[in-house]
C-alpha cells in the first residue's frame, strides 16, 4: 500500500472508534431505529447533486443493506440492549475474519502468508482487549453486534466485487437504503416519532446522529473505505479497522470511565505490530526512508 493510503485508511479507523462513544450520546435522545434513519436521511439529501453511479438498481440496494442499514440497525440495537462502547469496538473487529473468509470464498482473494501472520499477531491483541473490557456483556447485546459485524463484511465483499465507481456517489446512493426500513420499524416498536423525538432531542444527541455519524462517518469515512476496499486486497485492507479498539477503549475510558487495564496497552501494541506486518513489506520495514507517495 502506498504510504497515503496507509493513512488514509487509519484516519478511517479513528474516526469509526471515535464514533462507537458518540453513538451513545445519539441514542440518549433517539431510539436505535431512528438513529439509523437519521444519520442517512442526512447524507441522502445529496442525491439531488451528485450523479447515481453506474450500478444496477440491485447492487445499490444490495451494499446499502448489507455495509449501511444491516450493519448500523442492528449496532445500535447492540447498544441498546447493554453493549458497552469499548465491547463494542472490540467485537466488530470480527468483520475482519469474515471480510476475508468470504472475499477467499467468493472472490478468490486468498491472503499470503505474511498477510495471515500479520493478522495472527493483531487478533492475539484484538483477544487481550477483549479480555481486559470486563464482566458486563450481555448476551443478547453480543448476538446482535455480532450479526452487524458480518452484515459489515458481506457488505465489503459487495464493494469490492463492483465495477470501480466514485466512492462519494455509491456511499451517498446506497444512503437511500436504511431510511426507509428503518423509520417502519420505528413507527411499529418506538413510543414517539422520529420528529417528536428530534424535536426533544439534545443538541449533543443530534450533533451525534447527524453531523458526526451522518457527515463524518458515513460521507467522510465510508468514502475513504470504499476508495481502499476497490483498490487493493481485502487481506491488506480490512486488519485496518482493528486500530478501531484501540481508538474506541481509550475514548470510552476517558468520556465514561471505562475499565482500562495495561492489558489494553499490551493488545493495542500487538495490533500495530500486526498492522506493520501486514502492510509494510519487508523492503520497507528494513528501510521506511524515502517514503513513495505516489505510483
Amino acid at each position: 500500500m502506498l504510504m497515503r493510503d496507509v493513512l488514509l485508511a487509519t484516519l478511517t479507523s479513528v474516526i469509526w472508534g471515535l464514533g462507537f462513544v458518540v453513538a451513545k450520546f445519539g441514542l440518549e435522545s433517539f431510539s436505535a431505529m431512528q438513529m439509523t434513519a437519521l444519520r442517512f436521511l442526512i447524507v441522502s439529501i445529496f442525491v439531488f447533486v451528485v450523479p447515481r453511479p453506474r450500478l444496477p438498481m440491485s447492487s445499490l440496494v444490495a451494499i446499502g443493506a448489507t455495509l449501511f442499514t444491516g450493519q448500523f440497525l442492528l449496532l445500535f440495537l447492540a447498544f441498546t440492549h447493554g453493549m458497552p462502547p469499548g465491547l463494542a469496538s472490540v467485537s466488530q473487529q470480527i468483520q475482519a475474519f469474515f471480510t476475508v473468509l468470504l472475499s477467499g470464498v467468493f472472490l478468490r482473494d486468498i491472503p499470503g502468508r505474511r498477510q495471515i501472520i500479520g493478522m495472527v499477531i493483531a487478533f492475539v491483541g484484538l483477544g487481550l482487549i477483549a479480555s481486559a473490557v470486563g464482566t458486563d456483556l450481555n448476551f443478547v447485546g453480543l448476538g446482535l453486534a455480532i450479526a452487524a459485524a458480518f452484515s459489515w463484511a458481506v457488505g465489503n465483499v459487495l464493494v469490492k466485487h463492483a465495477p470501480k465507481v466514485p466512492m462519494l456517489s455509491l456511499v451517498i446512493w446506497c444512503s437511500l437504503v436504511p431510511p426507509l426500513p428503518a423509520l417502519l420499524l420505528s413507527s411499529v416498536y418506538d413510543e414517539h416519532s422520529t420528529v417528536e423525538a428530534v424535536i426533544n432531542a439534545s443538541w449533543p444527541s443530534i450533533a451525534a446522529a447527524v453531523f458526526y455519524s451522518g457527515f463524518l462517518a458515513i460521507a467522510v469515512a465510508y468514502c475513504a473505505w470504499g476508495y481502499l476496499v476497490q483498490r487493493y486486497p481485502a487481506v491488506s485492507v480490512a486488519p485496518f479497522t482493528l486500530l478501531t479498539p484501540c481508538i474506541g477503549v481509550v475514548a470510552s475510558k476517558m468520556i465514561y470511565g471505562e475499565t482500562f487495564s495495561p492489558t489494553r496497552y499490551a493488545g493495542m501494541g500487538l495490533i500495530m505490530v500486526g498492522l506493520a506486518v501486514i502492510v509494510l513489506p519487508l523492503q520497507r520495514m528494513k528501510a521506511l526512508i524515502p517514503i513513495r507517495w505516489s505510483r
